[in-house]
């Protein structure tokens, strides 16, 4: 009802200042190109001079005066990089005149093609914004050696990039976690393929189907309000973008060092217009990569006084194989001269199929003190205590796809702006048949056998075995210990929204005001299903199944071959046995559904003239959740029963729990850009926005294992945690110069109010009517804190005459300060934390610089780009010294580029020249001890480019 009588006093008042339009009043329209007449120049500048007003050329190019009284009048049409054009126009009492305008002629840069012409498009866009915002073209993506969207996007101020082996998967805006970032595609809201995150991760969508990224990092009310780091709008290729016919097929080869393997990449791209009003655009892209990663990651750190050790060590040999297919179809019409409509579809798939084999030291009981530590040199003895050796293989296969479709349109009439769509998208992620892992394992007690670890190298310890070795070296030793079977694993995330917007503006003395409102609504379904089985038998040695390793770092023989263990499970499976209790209790414990509705409405005022712009108002958001999860209780043999009675056996008892919860907010906002003079833009935005919690937090997926003495041990999701809210403040001046070049500066701050943190409860007490002794539970804590600067420096040398004329320099700086606190001790209570320890904020990279050295001359395109991040808090330990950090990273990657025509170009680029490495450590005793160690060595690719 609130939400009702909110539009309605809107549409009022706006059809209230709609009487104020003149009474003989035209129209003025028209369309800013490039010089060729080939490209529509999206954010061009169109200045009525004489009322003082102006427009924004839309994507198509085309920009619109409406209620212009008559008379004679200057047009002036800005555009980086390129000479002001001017016209003059005269206006009837009644009716539209037309002026168009072609840009980037004799005297100008470029504006359809290069590097120059890519930064031009990407200045303008981030001028012309009505909010803080970085813009990345179509053509400046592929400029890069890039492999997806998430890599493209770390070359922007203030990003950061999270790998997952050797290639860039989440984004982190301005220190924050990738959760509180949303994504869009085409207007639409991305679910996440995952099962436990909001955040989506964009190494799932192929580059080459983008037409233009966009990080706007201060929000106005007519934007869905669930960030708090920045929105990330995916834009793809529409048939208006252009004036010609567009046909581009490019064909690639991708060579890693490491797998010593070539693998294919290929994609087509098209636009084309049937008809004046009619156009059709889309592409499609295929990439396969074969890669290998050598690894090793160690836990359970110790220091006993000389110094820490590890008791979990594991050698991983990854071989891994990925294909991503993408494609985009579009449809594009007008509909008389003030009416357009869309149709946009994308479906994306990602295919993941790998390998893992590890040998594993489990020295879980030397947490006293190792045999023997001197210095560098730990070593543990059979002699003293038992421990186990593991080998394994996991044999996995993953498939996630996204797809998207929405349509839409707006219509002009009159001063009159209404903007509407209907959307759907669904991401999914599917295992079936995974064996994750095969284990085989050997005890070692009182043989003679002993392992020693070298620390010289903190990143790469060595291990070594002495004494009575025969039984580590020989594959018959080692016996199953089970297998665990992926039957199923099934996330799903779809969203439907329907919005509608309604504007008018209204021409004033010096400027025009615009008047909006508009409505939207989200219903969202997300749910995870997984069917996991865990299988034993005493007749399955690891000399079954003998393979050949390709590890580098050390010698982790013998090895299980990568599908033999499949071949022997399905061949014999009549000789396994299923573990019953571990494959229900597994396959129940995180098992969820939500249903998410998420109704919205909003009014805004919009004041824009040639020099200042205001945009201020205020959005209502109402959540409702619906959520569905288990509360799965394991009693192991001996514990007591919930009717009193002694399990003969582990017992497994499954409920389900229903809740519901219901909340809104009010969201104001207010942007500010003003225009100093005609090179320098000054922007201050303020505004309240929220980010709705992780759903595995929020799902109630409650897990209690109960051993034999009555002890129980729980792990619960929360249904009642809280959004995260934020208020956020930006500033930002902007300095353009006349040579298609910028100086930016920016300063942030965001104060986060119920930051999300998990609870270790080592006390007895209870949640949810469920009783516990220990307990991890997500709570909403105390507040976040994060300021920071970015600078950013742009410029083509066009000016200048000689071999520096294609010379074009870029670089971006941010310092980021992210602290929050987060629980620390023992609590009783989950209601009643009251001790905690500041730390910087998960994904929170003080430093990142990105700089990019290019040279765009005749048929020579060449560019070195760099990219550096500082450390960063990766998850929180039981304490501040067993943290888990990711060390600095530095990559640089190049790329060469040679025009042979107008129509085809060859490339080479090679990523990761530095053969960067990826490091996570705590600080226990002082000192840097390794968690995880990744290599994964240089890719080259090569290829051709044709545009027909």
């Amino acid at each position: 009802m609130k939400l009702t009588k909110y539009l309605a006093a809107a549409g009022i008042s706006a059809l209230a200042a709609s009487l104020a339009a003149p009474a003989f009043a035209g129209e003025v329209s028209g369309v800013v190109v490039d010089a060729s007449d080939t490209i529509s120049l999206q954010a061009a500048e169109v200045r009525l001079v004489e009322l003082n007003r102006v427009a924004i050329a839309e994507r198509d190019g085309s920009f619109y005066f409406p209620d212009v009284p008559a008379g004679t009048y200057t047009l002036v049409a800005n555009y980086v990089g390129a000479k002001p054009v001017t016209q003059t126009v005269t206006v009837p009492e009644k009716g539209t005149v037309r002026s168009n305008f072609l840009l980037g002629g004799a005297g100008s840069e470029i504006l359809v093609l290069g590097q120059s012409a890519n930064q031009a498009s990407a200045l303008s866009r981030k001028r012309a914004s009505d909010v803080v915002s970085d813009v990345l073209t179509r053509d400046a993506i592929g400029q890069f050696p890039d492999q997806n969207v998430a890599e493209s996007l770390r070359r922007l101020p203030g990003v950061n990039v999270l790998n997952d082996q050797g290639e860039g998967r989440f984004v982190s805006v301005r220190g924050l976690d990738p959760d509180l970032n949303s994504t869009s595609l085409n207007g639409v809201r991305l679910p996440a393929p995952e099962s436990d995150v909001r955040s989506v991760a964009l190494d799932v969508i192929s580059s080459d189907i983008i037409e233009s990224i966009e990080v706007k990092k201060s929000l106005t009310p007519d934007m869905d309000a669930d960030t708090i780091g920045a929105s990330i709008e995916i834009k793809t290729t529409s048939a208006f973008d252009r004036k010609k016919d567009l046909l581009t097929a490019k064909i690639e080869g991708s060579y890693n060092d490491y797998a010593d393997a070539l693998t294919p990449k290929a994609s087509v791209d098209f636009a084309t217009r049937v008809t004046d009003n009619f156009g059709i655009a889309g592409g499609i892209s295929y990439y396969n990569r074969k890669f290998e990663t050598d690894n090793i990651e160690a836990d359970g750190w110790e220091d006993a006084g000389s110094g820490p050790f590890a008791t979990d060590f594991e050698y991983r040999d990854y071989d891994v194989e990925r294909e991503r297919i993408s494609a985009t179809l579009g449809f594009d019409a007008r509909l008389g001269e003030h009416s357009e409509l869309y149709l946009k579809g994308v479906w994306s798939q990602f295919d993941d199929q790998e390998y893992r084999r590890r040998l594993i030291f489990d020295l879980g009981d030397f947490d006293g003190g190792a045999s023997s530590q001197d210095g560098a040199n730990v070593t543990f003895s059979d002699a003293d205590e038992e421990f186990t050796v593991e080998r394994d293989l996991k044999d996995r296969f993953e498939r996630q796809r996204i797809r998207s479709v929405v349509f839409g349109g707006e219509s002009r009439f009159d001063g009159w702006l209404a903007e509407y769509a209907i959307s759907y998208a669904k991401s999914t992620e599917r295992e079936n048949g995974s064996l994750d892992p095969v284990s085989f394992e050997r005890d070692f007690d009182g043989g003679g056998l002993i392992v020693g670890f070298d620390y010289s190298n903190p990143r790469i310890p060595r291990y070594s075995v002495s004494g009575d070795t025969a039984d580590f070296f020989d594959p018959a030793e080692f016996e199953l210990n089970d297998v665990e079977f992926t039957a199923l694993s099934d996330s799903q995330d779809t969203e439907y929204a329907a919005q509608f917007d309604l504007g008018r503006e209204i021409a004033m003395d010096g400027g025009t005001f615009t008047v909006q409102a508009g409505a939207k609504g989200r219903w969202r379904e997300k749910s995870y299903n997984k069917q996991v089985e865990f299988y034993e038998t005493d007749d399955f040695l690891l000399s079954d199944v003998l393979g050949t390793q390709t590890y580098r770092l050390t010698d982790i023989s013998p090895v299980a071959d990568k599908t033999s263990p499949r071949d022997f499970f399905l061949t014999n499976f009549g000789d396994f046995e299923l573990q019953a209790a571990d494959s229900i209790f597994d396959s129940a414990v995180e098992d969820y559904s939500i249903q998410e509705d998420i109704l919205a409405g909003y009014l805004l005022g919009k004041w824009e003239s040639t020099s200042l712009r205001v945009i201020g108002g205020v959005r209502y958001e109402k959540t409702s959740n619906d959520i569905v999860g288990n509360t799965v209780t394991l009693f192991e043999e001996d514990s007591t029963l919930p009717n009193g009675d002694t399990a003969g056996e582990d017992t497994v008892v499954i409920s389900q729990s229903f809740f519901t919860t219901e909340y809104d907010d009010w969201l104001p906002s207010l942007n500010i850009r003003w225009e100093a003079q005609p090179d320098l833009i000054v922007r201050v935005a303020g505004y309240r926005s929220l980010v709705r919690p992780r759903l595995s937090r929020l799902a109630p997926r409650f897990a209690v294992e109960q051993n034999d003495d009555n002890e129980r041990q729980g792990e619960f999701g929360n249904p009642a945690l809280d959004p995260f809210k934020a208020w956020n403040f930006d500033a930002s001046a902007e300095y353009y110069m006349s040579t298609n070049g910028a100086i930016t500066a920016a300063f942030f701050y965001k104060d986060i109010k119920d930051f999300i943190i998990d609870a270790n409860i080592d006390t007895p007490g209870t949640f949810a009517g469920i009783e516990f002794d220990e307990a991890t539970i997500p709570i909403n804590g105390p507040s976040g804190e994060i300021y920071g600067f970015e600078f950013g420096f742009a410029q083509t040398f066009s000016h200048l005459q000689g071999p520096l004329r294609g010379l074009i320099l870029q670089a971006n700086y941010t310092y980021t300060n992210a602290t929050g606190l987060v629980a620390d001790g023992d609590f009783t209570d989950v209601d009643a934390v009251d001790t905690f320890r500041e730390i910087t904020l998960p994904a929170s990279s003080r430093h990142t610089f990105n700089a990019v050295i290019g040279y765009d001359a005749g048929p020579i395109d060449l560019r070195l780009a760099g990219t550096y991040r500082d450390k960063y808090l990766d998850e929180l330990g039981d304490d501040a010294e067993t943290d888990r950090f990711v060390s600095d990273h530095f990559q640089l990657d190049f790329s060469a580029k040679y025009r042979i025509n107008d129509m085809a170009q060859v490339y080479v680029e090679v990523i990761n020249i530095t053969d960067a490495e990826y490091f996570a450590y705590n600080t226990l005793g002082g000192q840097e001890n390794l968690y995880q160690f990744e290599r994964y060595g240089q890719t080259v690719k090569f290829g051709a480019r044709v545009n027909f």
